[in-house]
C-alpha cells in the first residue's frame, strides 16, 4: 500500500506539481470522500490537524510541574535538612504542607482548565466535507489527508490541499505570500511542475481564507506538515502574554523580590543573633512562602473560569480566558449597526428608476446579480431574492467580477440570447462615478448623466437616506456578443437603470442595551459602509446620542495624529473600509481607551485582531471566529452587556485576593521580620508558619465564588500597579501595628514563654489575615455588602481551627499550648478594633483615589 503523506513531517516538494490522479492514488482517496472507518484509522495514525498538538496536561504531570516553582524546591531542600538533621517533626509537617499546597493547586487548576477546553470546543470552527458518500460537519482537528472538503465564502482554508473543483473561487492567502489581492483558484488536472506556492493556482493553503465562490478540495497535508506548520518555530512559540498576564506577573515578581530582600534580612540578623543556622533558614523560607502569593495562579485560573461558565449561561462564550479582564476593561466598543443595532430582517422596500418611480426594470437586474453571485450572499442579496421570483430561465452566468470591500460591488456578465450585459451593483456613490449614462423612460431610452441629473440623483438617494432606507445602485453595460470574460477595467462607462432600497427596522433591545452600557461607562461607536444619513435616523430611533460624524472619505485625509485627536469625539464613521476600521481602532487604543470590536464578516477579521477584544457571533464565518477571543451565541447588545458584567464580577474577585496578598499578608510577614529583631526567641517556628500559610490559604479559595458589588461593576477597571502598590503601603502598617500589640500583650501581660507566645501570635495573626476579607473585598460598608455563604463559612472554619489546635495533640506535637481564657478575650477585643481600623483606613484611601483607578 502506498504512503499516506506524513501529516506531522515536513513536506517533500509541491504536490501541487503532480497530476490531480496521481494525488488521487498516492492518498487512495476517492473523490467521493473517505467512509469514517478509513478517516478514523488515518486520525489515529497521524493525529488531529493541529499546528501544535499539544494534549492538554495530566493531572499528575501538572503536579510535578508545581515542583519547578523555586520556592517549593526550596522547602523541599529544607524538609530533607531537616531529616539529615534528625527534625523528623519539622520534616513530615512541611512535607504535608507542601503536598497539601501543590494538590490543591494542581486539582483546581485542572478543573478549571477541563471545563474551559470544553467551551472553547463548543464554538471550534467546522467545515463541511464528505464522508460515507454524503455530506457531515467535523471539526476542523479531524481532517486527514485524503478528506474531500467543501468551501465556501468566508471559510478558512483548514489543510494544505488540491482544488478538484471550483466556481469563482478566489481566496486570501497574504498570510503566507503577502499578496495584497485575492487569488483565483481553479482545478488544474496535469498539476503546475514549475510553479512555487505563491502561484499555485489549483491548491489552497491552510490558513489562507475564501473570500468568494465555492470549492471543493481534496486534503493533502495536514498540521504541523502544511506550509503554515512549516513557518516554525515563530508559530510554535508561545504567543506574546496579555496585558492582563503581564500585570499578574509584575505583581507575583514584586512579592517575590520583597520576599528574597525579608528571607536575606532573617537569616542576616539570626546569624549575627548566633541562633541555630538550620532553624534560622527554615524560618526565613517559611516567611518567603507566606509572602508569595503562590495561590495566585490557582486564583486567577478558577475565578477566569467560573467567569468562562457564568458567562456562557449569558449566551457568551469565551475563548481566550485572559480576555474576560478585557472585557470588564473595555470602555469604547466599536461595532457596526446591521444586526447588532437592527433586526438584521433586511426587506427590499422599493426598486425604483432615476425619477423615482416603481421600476421592474431595475428589480430584474438586481435579481439576476444577485442570484448569479457564487460569493457569500449578503443580507441585502438575500433580500433582493425573497422579494419576489423573477423568471430568469432566459438568462445564463458568463462570469462575475467578485465583491471586494475596496471597489463596494459586484458585478456578473450575463447572457440574454445574443445580447451579453455587464450587470454591476454596488454602494450608490461609487456606482454613479461609474456611470455615464441612465435610463430615462425605459432601457432605450438612454441620457447624458450630465452634473446637473448626477446631483438631481444624489439628492434622491438623499433624501431616501433620510426616510431610513439603505440604498444600492443597480446599473449595466452592454458587452460583446463573444464575451466570456469580465475584469474590473470593464467597471465603466455604466448606464445607471436605478435605486434598490432596502429597510431594516431597528432591533427593540438595542435600545435598552445602550443605555445600559452607557451607564457602565462604555461608549458605543458606529463603524459602518453605510452612509451616515441612514445611520444618524437610525441612532436617533435608538436615542443615541451622536457627538461627531466622520466619513470614510474625511478619514482617508486625516493623518494618524490628527485622526487621534477626532476619534475620541466621534461616534459614527461612515462609508469606511476595513482597512479604515483597523486605523479607527488603533487611534482609539493610542488614546489610552480599552477597545472592543464585534463584527462576523471576513472584512472584520484584522479589527477583530487589532482589538484589546475581539468578539464575533456564533454566525459568523469562520475567519472571523478564528480570530475572535468572544463568541456571542445571540447577535446581541444585550447580550453583550451581560458578558461585560461578568468579567468585571471576574476580575473584581481575583483583585480582592490581590488585595489581601498586598495588605494583611504582608504586614504579617513583615511583622515577623522585625519581630526576629528584638525577640531572644523565633517569633513563630517554621512549620508553624507554614501551616499559618496553608490555613490562610484554604480561606481564601471560595475568593472566586464570591459576590461583587453593583458599585464595583458600574464601570471598567484595569490592572493598576500603582493602585496596589498604594493599598498596601495604607493597609498593610495596620496590620504590623496590631501584631506588635499582640508582641507586647503577650510579653507584658502574660508573661509568655516561647511556645505560649508562638501559639498568642498564630492565633492572632491568622484571626486577623482570615477576618480582613469581610473588609477588603467591599468598597463599601462590611455589613452592606454580604460575602457569600461558602466564603464566609470557610474564613470561620479557618479561624476556629486556629483557635482550636492549641487544645488538640496535633498542635502539642507542633509546639503549641493551651492559651489563658484571658487571651480570648483580649484577642477578641484586637480583631474588632483592628477590623474598624482598616475600615476607617480603607475609607480614607478611597476617598483619595481617583474614581477610574479604584
Amino acid at each position: 500500500m502506498a504512503p499516506l503523506v506524513q501529516a506531522h513531517a515536513a513536506p517533500v516538494g509541491g504536490f501541487w506539481r503532480e497530476s490531480l490522479r496521481a494525488v488521487c492514488a498516492r492518498l487512495e482517496a476517492p473523490v467521493s470522500g473517505l467512509s469514517g472507518s478509513a478517516a478514523a484509522h488515518r486520525l489515529d495514525r497521524y493525529g488531529p490537524n493541529l499546528l501544535r498538538s499539544r494534549p492538554e496536561p495530566a493531572l499528575a504531570r501538572r503536579l510535578l510541574s508545581r515542583f519547578r516553582n523555586p520556592l517549593v524546591v526550596l522547602l523541599v531542600a529544607a524538609s530533607a535538612l531537616a531529616a539529615v538533621t534528625g527534625d523528623v517533626t519539622s520534616c513530615v509537617v512541611i512535607t504535608t504542607i507542601v503536598l497539601l499546597s501543590v494538590v490543591l493547586d494542581s486539582v483546581q487548576e485542572h478543573r478549571a482548565d477541563r471545563a474551559a477546553e470544553q467551551l472553547r470546543r463548543s464554538v471550534a470552527v467546522r467545515v463541511t466535507a464528505l464522508r460515507d458518500g454524503g455530506r457531515v460537519e467535523l471539526p476542523v482537528a479531524d481532517l486527514v489527508p485524503g478528506d474531500v472538503v467543501l468551501l465556501c465564502a468566508g471559510d478558512l482554508v483548514p489543510a494544505d490541499a488540491r482544488v478538484l473543483a471550483a466556481r469563482d473561487c478566489f481566496v486570501n492567502q497574504a498570510l503566507l505570500t503577502g499578496e495584497p489581492y485575492p487569488v483565483e483558484k481553479h482545478a488544474v488536472e496535469e498539476g503546475e511542475p514549475d510553479v512555487e506556492l505563491a502561484g499555485a493556482s489549483g491548491a489552497v493553503f491552510m490558513g489562507t481564507s475564501v473570500v468568494s465562490g465555492t470549492a471543493s478540495v481534496l486534503v493533502c497535508r495536514t498540521g504541523a506538515g502544511t506550509a503554515l506548520g512549516e513557518i516554525g518555530a515563530a508559530l510554535a512559540a508561545k504567543p506574546p502574554p496579555t496585558a492582563f498576564e503581564i500585570g499578574t506577573r509584575n505583581f507575583g515578581l514584586l512579592i517575590l523580590r520583597l520576599a528574597m530582600l525579608m528571607v536575606l534580612f532573617v537569616i542576616l540578623v539570626n546569624t549575627v543573633r548566633h541562633r541555630p543556622w538550620l532553624e534560622s533558614f527554615l524560618f526565613a523560607v517559611a516567611l518567603a512562602v507566606g509572602l508569595t502569593p503562590e495561590l495566585l495562579p490557582m486564583i486567577v485560573s478558577v475565578t477566569l473560569s467560573r467567569g468562562a461558565l457564568r458567562m456562557a449561561t449569558k449566551r457568551v462564550i469565551v475563548k481566550r480566558l485572559a480576555a474576560i479582564h478585557d472585557l470588564g476593561s473595555m470602555n469604547v466598543l466599536c461595532t457596526d449597526k446591521t444586526g447588532t443595532l437592527t433586526e438584521a430582517r433586511i426587506r427590499l422596500e422599493r426598486h425604483l428608476d432615476p425619477a423615482g418611480r416603481s421600476s421592474q426594470r431595475t428589480l430584474e437586474l438586481a435579481y439576476v446579480n444577485s442570484v448569479f453571485e457564487s460569493g457569500l450572499k449578503s443580507p441585502l442579496d438575500e433580500a433582493i431574492l425573497r422579494h419576489g421570483e423573477i423568471d430568469v430561465r432566459g438568462w445564463e452566468k458568463r462570469d462575475e467580477v467578485p465583491f471586494d470591500f475596496e471597489r463596494r460591488r459586484v458585478s456578473v456578465l450575463a447572457a440574454h440570447g445574443r445580447v451579453r450585459l455587464l450587470v454591476v451593483k454596488g454602494a450608490l456613490e461609487d456606482i454613479l462615478q461609474l456611470s455615464t449614462r441612465y435610463e430615462g423612460d425605459g432601457p432605450h431610452d438612454l441620457r447624458a448623466l450630465d452634473a446637473a441629473a448626477r446631483q438631481e440623483l444624489l439628492g434622491r438617494f438623499e433624501g431616501l437616506g433620510r426616510e431610513g432606507y439603505r440604498v444600492l445602485g443597480v446599473a449595466w453595460k452592454p458587452m460583446p456578443p463573444a464575451a466570456r470574460r469580465a475584469s474590473r477595467t470593464d467597471e465603466v462607462d455604466l448606464v445607471f437603470t436605478g435605486f434598490a432600497c432596502f429597510e431594516d427596522p431597528p432591533k427593540a433591545s438595542a435600545a435598552v442595551a445602550l443605555r445600559a452600557l452607557a451607564a457602565s461607562g462604555v461608549s458605543v461607536k458606529i463603524l459602518t459602509g453605510d452612509n451616515e444619513i441612514v445611520t444618524q435616523h437610525l441612532c436617533a430611533e435608538l436615542g443615541l446620542p451622536v457627538a461627531g460624524v466622520l466619513t470614510g472619505a474625511e478619514l482617508q485625509r486625516l493623518g494618524d495624529q490628527a485622526l487621534g485627536a477626532k476619534v475620541g469625539g466621534t461616534t459614527l464613521f461612515c462609508r469606511v473600509t476595513p482597512p479604515q476600521k483597523n486605523r479607527i481602532i488603533l487611534a482609539l487604543k493610542r488614546r489610552g481607551h480599552v477597545v472592543g470590536y464585534l463584527g462576523d464578516g471576513i472584512n472584520d477579521a484584522p479589527s477583530l485582531h487589532s482589538a484589546d477584544v475581539g468578539i464575533s457571533v456564533d454566525s459568523g464565518v469562520d475567519v472571523a471566529k478564528e480570530v475572535a477571543d468572544l463568541i456571542l451565541l445571540e447577535r446581541d447588545l444585550g447580550v453583550l452587556h451581560d458578558g461585560v458584567v461578568e468579567g468585571r464580577r471576574t476580575f473584581g474577585n481575583i483583585m480582592k485576593y490581590i488585595m489581601m496578598a498586598t495588605s494583611s499578608n504582608f504586614g504579617n510577614m513583615f511583622s515577623m521580620a522585625a519581630a526576629s529583631l528584638v525577640l531572644p526567641f523565633l517569633p513563630m517556628l517554621p512549620t508553624q508558619v507554614l501551616l499559618n500559610n496553608l490555613l490562610y490559604d484554604v480561606s481564601e479559595i471560595p475568593i472566586p465564588m464570591d459576590r461583587v458589588d453593583d458599585v464595583y461593576i458600574r464601570r471598567p477597571h484595569r490592572w493598576d500597579m500603582t493602585f496596589i502598590r498604594n493599598f498596601m503601603l495604607a493597609v498593610g502598617p495596620v496590620s504590623s501595628v496590631f501584631d506588635f500589640l499582640t508582641f507586647y500583650v503577650m510579653l507584658h501581660v502574660f508573661r509568655a514563654g516561647e511556645a505560649l507566645f508562638h501559639t498568642g501570635w498564630f492565633i492572632e495573626s491568622l484571626a486577623t489575615q482570615v477576618l480582613v476579607i469581610f473588609v477588603i473585598r467591599t468598597r463599601g460598608s462590611p455589613f452592606r455588602s454580604r460575602s457569600s455563604r461558602l466564603l464566609a463559612t470557610t474564613s470561620l472554619a479557618v479561624v476556629a481551627t486556629a483557635v482550636l489546635l492549641p487544645f488538640t495533640p496535633l498542635g502539642v506535637g507542633l509546639g503549641f499550648v493551651a492559651p489563658p481564657a484571658a487571651f480570648f478575650l483580649i484577642l477578641a477585643a484586637m480583631v474588632v478594633v483592628y477590623l474598624a481600623g482598616v475600615e476607617l483606613v480603607k475609607r480614607w484611601f478611597y476617598r483619595r483615589v481617583p474614581v477610574a483607578a479604584a
